[in-house]
């Protein structure tokens, strides 16, 4: 599947997450990675090893086991960690749901 933009991507990246609780999990995710590479910058570079595993481990296990489908990861990885920082900025600040609101619902489409 290709995308033009990034703002295409972002709207299927939204529709893959539709579930609130997907949703908590990436937020998770992302925030003990931001916290292992602050450990790995302060403390002892072996903090690096648990970054990926913290973020995707928890973003996968919400994919497979809670939404339901493929993880956009797996075909798009780049524009897949762009759209999670920005998820997480938008869960941070509360304005997520608008978010989901101003995309509405779209057809689920999956990466495979």
């Amino acid at each position: 599947m290709n995308f033009r933009s990034l703002e295409d991507f972002w709207a299927f990246y939204v529709n893959q997450h539709s579930k609130p609780s997907t949703r908590r999990w990436h937020f998770v995710g992302t925030l003990f990675s931001i916290f292992f590479l602050l450990c790995s910058f302060f403390f002892s570079w072996w903090f690096l090893f648990f970054v990926p595993f913290s973020g995707y481990g928890c973003a996968w296990y919400s994919h497979f086991f809670v939404e339901g489908n493929v993880p956009a990861s797996f075909g798009h990885p780049f524009w897949s960690l762009l759209c999670d920082f920005k998820m997480f900025g938008l869960m941070l600040t509360g304005k997520m749901d608008r978010e989901i609101k101003r995309l509405g619902k779209r057809p689920v489409l999956q990466v495979f």
